[in-house]
């Protein structure tokens, strides 16, 4: 901005000047152009036709008392009208009088735009270089999702693989005992957790599938886990069929964190309704709590890593859910609407197959 400041500056100084200059010059052209129109035989023609002929850059109009053009030169094909400076008066003799107006030259007005030139190349040099910081950070972020998701998963394996050992010594040894089925689902939960982050650490892929069962087996796994104050509501998803490109474990790890937020923004009853929407290229499932509502500032960070308004969190579920969403599935998950003391409600969008 000091640089194209200084640049108006020295240009529109450099303009008013030439300018002037080119005022000085039209006010010759104009007594030379007298002089040859009211010369005698002794006049020195060839002098006044040299003033007039040296003029190749400013545009120059004579004209009338009414303003009708009689004479032009440097004038582009087409052009109506007559300059904007001027007029300069002509004396042709004791009863006519022409008028001078003259444009800017083609230099000068070439000069009033060079700011703006400059200007514009800096504009677009400081946006790369925006778009440029951006792309890197975004390019940091990726790598260090997929590096603590790849640790995360590799670290996870080995104990599951342990645990995995001592369920089959305990089953063998005691097959009739109740637990050791739990044990067992538990174990295959933490391998299915396992299998999500080595999922997000790599380039997952999708398939056309039935979105339905997927957040059915969500919400199942979730209301056994919850307080029987609240209530899930999922009946709209009956017997319906809502075909999307998906990689289901780890859209039913959005789904199941979605609605673990939800549960926690309710204090005692409450309840959390699922609703399906859809248009011709979109599948939309609105996950809704009846909870204490999020503030207007903190709607504007829900989605930054890091930030959580809860007392115990890491502040990564919803930025790695809304990773999953619109990087790996290439849909959108978005903070649709919320009230304090209403509610809130978060809203997938998901792609249908080009051929559906």
């Amino acid at each position: 901005m000091i640089i194209v400041a200084i640049s108006v500056l020295f240009t529109n100084n450099l303009a008013h000047s030439l300018q002037a200059e080119e005022e000085k010059n039209m006010a010759i052209w104009a007594e030379a152009t007298q002089q040859l129109i009211v010369a005698d035989d002794d006049a020195d023609i060839d002098f006044y036709m040299s003033i007039i002929e040296k003029n190749t850059t400013i545009p120059v109009y004579i004209c009338d008392k009414d303003g009708n053009v009689l004479s032009s030169r440097n004038v582009q094909k087409g052009k109506r009208g007559v300059g904007k400076h001027g007029p300069i008066e002509l004396k042709i003799d004791e009863q006519t009088t022409q008028y001078l107006f003259w444009d800017d030259s083609h230099l000068l007005t070439r000069l009033r735009y060079v700011p703006y030139a400059q200007f514009a190349l800096i504009f677009i040099f400081i946006a790369i270089a925006v778009i440029t910081m951006l792309t890197g950070q975004r390019s940091e972020e990726n790598r260090l999702w997929v590096g603590l998701s790849k640790e995360t998963a590799h670290q996870l394996g080995t104990p599951i693989s342990s645990l995995n050992a001592w369920q089959q010594l305990l089953a063998d040894k005691y097959p009739n005992d109740e637990y050791v089925p739990q044990m067992k689902r538990d174990i295959d939960r933490l391998q299915m957790i396992a299998d999500r982050f080595q999922k997000i650490g790599s380039e997952p892929s999708l398939e056309e599938g039935d979105l339905i069962p997927v957040v059915q087996n969500a919400v199942a796994y979730m209301r056994a886990r919850i307080s029987n104050r609240i209530t899930i509501d999922d009946s709209c998803l009956n017997n319906i069929q809502r075909t999307v490109l998906l990689n289901a474990p780890l859209l039913q790890w959005v789904i199941e964190n979605l609605t673990k937020n939800a549960v926690d923004a309710i204090s005692g009853e409450g309840s959390i309704t699922f609703q399906i929407h859809e248009n011709e290229h979109d599948v939309m499932l609105d996950v809704t709590d009846t909870g204490k509502g999020i503030d207007n500032k903190t709607q504007r960070r829900i989605f930054e890593p890091g930030f959580t308004s809860k007392d115990r969190g890491w502040g990564l579920g919803l930025p790695l859910a809304k990773r999953i969403v619109e990087q790996y599935h290439g849909g959108k998950l978005l903070l649709k609407s919320s009230q304090v003391g209403i509610g809130t409600t978060f809203r997938i969008v998901l792609k249908k197959p080009e051929n559906s």
